[in-house]
């Protein structure tokens, strides 16, 4: 995204002195961070003013939130603001910051993966209490791992942005849309939730807590998975229908022995700072990192290839398939592969799908393949469909025990050099993998083994290099 310009203060003390007033942890500069002169909003003046209805508590969370930002001073380019569906949702939009937008309920996920992705960015999820209802277990399972996230709940009490039914903090005997005679159900405690789950700080407050910079800023500031169930008025739907004023709100607390304040306060190890410490004990290294596969090949390739193999479990398709995707990379193609399997295990069917190309692909599916390569009878059956669809310029290749299919495409049975007969009965997917890598002119050979050696184990390398060097023998005599 383009980061936006953000004001400049003249007096870069101000923020941290007030931290120092107000008890915030002071923090370390961000990487990154802007030292000349420090930030005085990270509000994008051009997407003001606020869409929230007039009176929403949602444009004060916002505002406060945006408060705390400046007292903490990160770098707007290491800060990522996640929300999912809801009124709280148009949020993220804006902070002139990083924003990732998601499915209702699924934003704790998403900030999850951010944070794994790279553990240097501060990562705030902006939620309502619907989201909290849809996906609690994300809820209780950030929290339980202790990943650094904050998570920010805008809890209104209802879903306020499809007409104001009861959600799962609606209190006992509120009026709904959903509940005109009063909601008979109990409310969900999302504080008690996460802080019984292990998160290291959790509060509950509301949007008019005079206090509720300060609290996001400690939020923000704790090193592991923190929360805020910051309750506020639905102007639109639940202040009508309730009569609710803002003083009430922690009356309302209290007559539901939900208590106000910080409720959880505790230091625990955070999950990715474990997590790559865990991995750099048993691997020698800081971080994680995937394989390697720099181009050391080239390809003739001059458009994308579409290949699915269709055996059965047991014959290797997945890694053959791995292989062949994996020579591609080191020969400068692009490449992509998806596999399909039953939950079974030693029987029933394998797929495997891999795309290759002189240019980057947008679209990984493989609707219609340039070429099918049918192994196993079990395979047959899965892609029946599929082979029927297929236009005269495509091709399938039989081979194993597998006798007729029904095809416009045209068909032909594979050719298995005699040396390679024998490597056929065990690993047939990855003989054939190495006749298309020699008859298509995909891709040098020696990519292909270059690949088995970086993506296996040593003694199914030994296994498959054999296959690939018998498979591409000048074949004397050609069997079935």
């Amino acid at each position: 995204m383009t980061q936006r310009p953000l004001k400049p203060q003249p007096d870069p003390t101000a923020s941290r002195a007030a931290d120092a007033e107000n008890d915030v942890p002071p923090l370390e500069p961000s990487p990154g961070a802007t030292t000349t002169a420090a930030i005085t909003s990270y509000l994008d003046e051009s997407a003001l003013p606020y869409a929230f209805c007039p009176g929403c508590s949602h444009a004060k969370i916002v505002e406060q939130l945006d408060k705390a930002l400046v007292k903490l001073q990160l770098d707007p380019r290491r800060v990522v603001i996640v929300s999912d569906i809801g009124c709280a949702g148009i949020a993220d939009k804006y902070f002139a910051t990083n924003a990732f937008h998601g499915l209702h309920g699924r934003s704790v996920t998403y900030a999850t993966g951010i944070k794994l992705a790279n553990p240097e960015l501060h990562v705030v999820v902006l939620m309502g209490d619907g989201g909290c209802g849809i996906g609690g277990h994300h809820l209780i399972n950030a929290a339980r791992r202790n990943i650094g996230v904050t998570v920010i709940v805008f809890n209104n009490l209802n879903y306020g942005m499809t007409g104001g039914q009861y959600s799962a903090t609606t209190p006992e005997g509120a009026v709904t849309a959903t509940s005109p005679a009063g909601h008979l159900e109990h409310p969900l405690d999302i504080v008690g939730s996460v802080a019984t789950n292990g998160a290291s700080f959790a509060a509950r407050t509301t949007a008019y807590d005079a206090e509720l910079p300060d609290l996001m800023a400690r939020a923000i500031a704790r090193d592991g998975f923190s929360l805020l169930d910051i309750w506020s008025l639905c102007v639109a739907y639940y202040v009508p229908r309730n009569k609710l004023k803002a003083s009430a709100l922690e009356d309302m607390m209290e007559s539901l022995e939900l208590r106000p304040g910080v409720i959880v306060d505790q230091l625990r190890p955070e999950y990715t700072a474990e997590y790559i410490s865990t991995l750099a004990s048993l691997r020698g290294q800081q971080t994680i990192r995937p394989q390697e596969l720099p181009q050391a090949y080239s390809s003739q390739l001059q458009r994308p290839l579409r290949l699915l193999v269709a055996g059965a479990a047991g014959q290797r398709v997945r890694s053959a398939a791995t292989a062949l995707a994996a020579g591609g990379v080191l020969s400068g193609l692009w490449a992509t592969r998806r596999d399909d399997y039953p939950i079974t295990v030693r029987t029933g069917y394998s797929l495997a799908e891999v795309i290759l190309s002189p240019s980057p692909i947008l679209y990984t599916g493989t609707e219609h393949p340039d070429i099918v390569a049918v192994l196993a009878p079990e395979g047959a059956a899965r892609v029946r469909d599929r082979l029927a669809s297929l236009g005269p310029d495509a091709q399938v290749l039989l081979g194993g025990n597998v006798d007729e299919v029904t095809t416009p495409a045209t068909t032909r049975r594979l050719e298995i050099p005699t040396a390679a007969r024998s490597h056929a009965r065990r690993n047939l997917s990855m003989v054939i993998v190495a006749r298309l890598v020699q008859e298509l002119d995909l891709y040098p050979i020696d990519a292909l083994r270059q690949a088995v050696r970086k993506t296996q184990r040593p003694e199914i390398a030994e296994l498959n290099l054999a296959a690939i060097d018998a498979a591409v023998e000048p074949p004397d005599t050609v069997g079935k």
